[in-house]
């Protein structure tokens, strides 16, 4: 299977840090080996960027999942944009919004280590153990599922084209 540019990223990162498997994905451990601060607060979770050193806030109400995937969230922005989004044209600010949503199911699910388990349907027994197994929500679990499955699907039509028009 072929990697897009987004799970060679995730893979080369977490391989990077030695976080190869799924209880390793852990967002204080992934906070500390970047040396990133993480805080819990009531507001909305958020990166910050602020005298030379980014802060990840995130909501103290929320369940452990969806604080995972409010960080991995909030790490795409660590990682991958700059600038402010409250003095961010509109529009920019949704892109981004849109490529750290895309970041977040990837680094929270990550490509390599949905691989490793062998998955290749779609049942509500298989949503739930990679529920488990990555420490998700079951829709978030669901969707990331889909996209990967509908990944591997195109990849075989595309393979079956290929080979035909040889």
């Amino acid at each position: 299977m072929y990697y897009t540019h987004l799970e060679d990223y995730v893979q080369q990162f977490y391989t990077r840090m030695g976080i190869t498997s799924p209880p390793l994905l852990n967002l204080e451990e992934i906070a500390f080996r970047m040396g990133l601060k993480v805080f819990y607060w009531e507001e909305k979770s958020q990166a910050l960027f602020i005298d030379g050193r980014y802060y990840i806030f995130l909501n103290k109400n929320q369940s452990p999942q969806q604080q995972w995937q409010d960080f991995c969230h909030e790490l795409s922005h660590v990682l991958l944009h700059t600038g402010d989004q409250f003095h961010m044209y509109p529009l920019f600010r949704e892109y981004q919004e849109f490529k750290a949503n895309n970041f977040m199911y990837h680094a929270c699910i990550p490509t390599f280590m949905l691989e490793a388990l062998s998955i290749d349907d779609h049942t509500p027994q298989t949503i739930m153990k990679v529920m488990q197994i990555f420490n998700v929500e079951y829709d978030f679990a669901f969707r990331r599922l889909t996209q990967y499955n509908n990944k591997q699907i195109m990849q075989r039509l595309h393979n079956l084209t290929f080979l035909n028009m040889r």
